[in-house]
């Protein structure tokens, strides 16, 4: 089976279309498949549901498709650094699905597993928790009852996400914290495509270091990728 495509659009025919559900990696501007999320925005596809962490910022990232104004709904746990998804949030241009970042990491993790739910205390007592189904479990050895709330997996329709390196088949290693969402982001598409620094031949990476198995993997590319900081704090260097 081909997994290698030569460009991002070639890796993306045939899959994408208006109103999808599309789950990303990425944590800020860690991680984040950009060459993808390119392609995306020269496709047109519109009406489209992003899970992810966040947005990006304004010119990068997830960022870029609020800009032409292609996703309808946002799934994420945090708002800020991107002036146009606070814009689009607070004048109900743009639904936005709040999650922790925990539960939406399980979420996705879910998904990919085929859970179709599960239940957690994160959230329990706040907006979170609204209109979601509530159950009590005993917890800890006095048997106290606790409230939970049920979290459904998420289940996408196509999963980008990006890698440091990976072989032909797919198994694939993230440097570091660009690991971030990716591994469960993956898991959660139907299908999965992927961009990557740099692929190897079978073989040469080691088994025992490998954080997502080439089975979720369906198509990759292999491309030169930007690596912005997304806020740089420097001090002036003391003199000698």
């Amino acid at each position: 089976m081909k997994k290698v495509y030569g460009s991002a659009i070639e890796a993306l025919e045939g899959l994408l279309s208006d109103g999808m559900l599309i789950s990303a990696g990425g944590f800020g501007l860690s991680g984040i498949p950009e060459l993808l999320l390119s392609a995306i925005r020269d496709s047109g596809a519109k009406d489209l549901t992003f899970a992810s962490n966040n947005a990006g910022v304004d010119d990068f990232g997830i960022g870029i498709l609020l800009q032409t104004k292609q996703v309808r709904k946002m799934i994420s746990s945090y708002v800020g650094e991107n002036a146009e998804f606070m814009r689009q949030y607070l004048s109900e241009e743009l639904e936005l699905e709040f999650n922790p970042q925990g539960t939406l990491a399980e979420r996705m993790r879910a998904g990919g597993a085929g859970i179709a739910g599960f239940y957690t205390k994160t959230g329990v007592g706040t907006m979170i928790a609204e209109g979601k189904e509530h159950k009590e479990f005993p917890t800890g050895p006095d048997g106290v009852m606790e409230a939970y709330i049920m979290e459904n997996g998420i289940f996408a329709d196509l999963s980008i996400v990006k890698a440091w390196k990976a072989d032909t088949t797919g198994n694939a290693v993230f440097r570091k914290t660009a690991r971030n969402f990716n591994p469960p982001a993956a898991m959660s598409g139907r299908v999965c495509v992927m961009e990557v620094e740099e692929i190897v031949e079978p073989g040469t990476l080691d088994p025992d270091t490998i954080h997502l198995p080439g089975i979720y993997v369906h198509r990759m590319i292999q491309g030169a990728h930007e690596k912005r900081i997304e806020q740089r704090t420097t001090r002036p260097r003391p003199a000698a």
